[in-house]
């Protein structure tokens, strides 16, 4: 009885919480026990709560093996305060659960947390404006070079017959106002956070318009430093929302508590090893913490001379470290952030995109707890990985105690009742087995930001009627379509074009016949249905095109000669 996954979304603590309720009272063996001089039907010892409650954890995808007994005691614990369950007197709440043979039982409902109703959060940010028609101060643009009619000869009609033709609009060149501090910030969240800002490929592009007005092509061409707002697409990679595969935030994070600054800050003010640098130093951990973690990290090369040397001087080191993060107010990955951990919990079984969730969330934690969450999780690697240092607990491994120590000082609730003690367990375990890789940068989210940056200051060019901005709007997603829809979307966006251009060619009266049809023997054999519609019989195309005369070959006539044929008569011998 493994239960179902809890997979990511708004109050997955609670969730699990509720679902391990339902599979400790669903599964757990009840027996007859005797106590208090009496018999208890449907009742269990807490050894075998432990027992079976600590198996149950270690095979659920949502905890795994890392759980250990003294967690799972702790968890019963919670419930017994929580009147999961009772003894065999109703007594619950401020009796603690002990792994004994003490007999306990299941009050009639066990109570699950309710799941908070929120309503969605609406952040009114401080964006850059959409580019409209009238928008901004316009550029000054060249005079207009005038143009000669083109006729469309044989030449020129077969470089463009193959060309969806559209009337090109009106268009002029306008740029945006200036980028303030403060929209700089929120784009930085927003491209963080959610799936919002668009990426382009900046370059040079060249814009040729070509339109059919009566027979002659007009070349309308706009060279400009520019970007056109058909070859945006949406940038979501290092989105936490499409990492989490969540369709709104609402419930997991909410942006008030997302700080633009910090982002900046942890993306920008670090060292060659990527530690953030903290400015004020007050805020900086203290120098004798630093010192102890140092000494265990590089042991036994960290211990200085003055220090003194006794049996169990590594314990005692370790023990000032934990104090020390223990005292802290909150843990580091703070109170407001919890959901968000948690819902990355889900994803561990994927490291690539494990880690790629936490690279973005550990960038909107306050720059002094992303300092401190990087040293200790470097230092907890280095400890395990140390043969060389004596061990730091007669019972526990070295791996186990790190990961119990710390787990509760880096991952926590506001509320005690939730899973904190496993949840922090398993993430703990993998950011410590891949801190190089889970505190890192992403590689491309600031080139990305800065190119999105550099578009927003950028000369454009605008068309007339087009006023939405595609590096603003919100993110359209893609429908699976069959082939059979395809097909007909191709050829109901590409026909209309064709039909006028087959329908100017039959109304132009400067080409002669000859030329006509010759055009319409070449669009017939480009566009065979869309000529099959227009001509369905041969009374059709000849009330347009009428049929030519026929041809007179001219008489033969005999060949005179001037002088009547005679036989050859020779005039001279050529004997001798």
């Amino acid at each position: 009885m493994e239960g179902k996954m809890i997979g990511p979304g708004p109050y997955r603590a609670t969730k699990l919480w509720n679902e391990t309720i339902k599979l400790f009272r669903g599964g757990m063996p009840l027996k007859r026990h005797w106590a208090y001089f009496r018999s208890y039907d449907n009742s269990f010892t807490g050894s075998e709560a432990v027992d079976w409650l600590h198996e149950l954890l270690k095979r659920n995808h949502n905890f795994g093996p890392e759980v250990s007994r003294y967690q799972t005691l702790q968890l019963l614990r919670k419930f017994m305060k929580n009147h999961v369950v009772e003894d065999v007197k109703g007594r619950y709440g401020k009796e603690d659960f002990e792994d004994s043979g003490q007999v306990y039982r299941f009050p009639p409902t066990s109570p699950l947390k309710p799941l908070p109703q929120r309503t969605p959060v609406s952040e009114n940010c401080d964006l850059p404006r959409l580019i409209r028609w009238d928008d901004y101060e316009e550029l000054p643009q060249p005079e207009k070079i005038p143009m000669k009619s083109l006729i469309l000869n044989s030449e020129t009609w077969n470089k463009r017959h193959s060309i969806a033709i559209g009337e090109v609009h009106e268009c002029k060149i306008i740029r945006r106002s200036d980028i303030t501090p403060k929209q700089v910030d929120q784009i930085w969240k927003k491209m963080t956070i959610a799936q919002y800002v668009a990426s382009y490929p900046p370059h040079t592009t060249t814009h040729h318009g070509l339109a059919l007005v009566g027979h002659a092509v007009c070349v309308c061409v706009c060279v400009c430093v520019c970007v056109c707002v058909c070859c945006f697409s949406f940038y979501n990679r290092f989105s936490l929302q499409r990492v989490l595969g969540l369709k709104t935030m609402d419930g997991v994070l909410d942006p008030k508590h997302v700080n633009a600054k910090h982002i900046i800050h942890n993306v920008f003010s670090v060292n060659k090893t990527g530690i953030v640098i903290v400015k004020n130093k007050a805020e900086d951990m203290p120098y004798w913490v630093l010192s102890a973690m140092k000494c265990l990290a590089n042991w036994p090369n960290g211990r200085e001379t003055k220090q003194p040397m006794y049996p169990g001087f590594e314990r005692d080191v370790l023990r000032t470290v934990a104090e020390y993060f223990q005292r802290l107010k909150e843990p580091l990955l703070t109170f407001q952030l919890y959901e968000v951990f948690v819902n990355i919990l889900s994803l561990l079984q994927k490291k690539d995109v494990a880690a790629e969730a936490l690279q973005v969330c550990s960038l909107l934690l306050p720059p002094a707890n992303r300092r401190r969450l990087q040293l200790l999780l470097r230092l907890m690697a280095r400890v395990c990985q140390n043969p060389a240092l004596p061990p730091l607990n007669d019972a526990i491994a070295t791996r186990t105690l790190m990961v119990q120590t710390f787990s509760r000082c880096i991952l926590g609730s506001a509320e005690e009742v939730d899973l904190d003690e496993l949840l922090a367990t398993k993430l703990v375990t993998f950011m410590m087995e891949h801190h190089d890789s889970v505190l890192r940068v992403p590689s491309n989210l600031h080139r990305h930001v800065d190119d999105h940056l550099s578009h927003l200051r950028r000369v454009q060019i605008k068309y007339a009627g087009a006023d939405t901005d595609a590096s603003l709007m919100s993110p359209s997603y893609c429908r699976k379509i069959s082939r059979a829809e395809f097909e007909e979307q191709r050829v109901s966006s590409s026909q209309g074009p064709m039909q006028e251009l087959l329908e100017g060619l039959i109304a132009d009266t400067e080409l002669s016949a000859k030329d006509k049809r010759k055009r319409l023997k070449q669009f017939q054999k480009s566009y065979p249905e869309i000529y099959r519609r227009r001509f369905p019989t041969a009374e059709s195309k000849a009330a347009v095109l009428p049929e030519k005369a026929p041809r007179l070959k001219p008489q033969l006539m005999l060949l005179t000669l001037k002088k009547p044929f005679q036989p050859f008569q020779r005039s001279w011998s050529f004997r001798t």
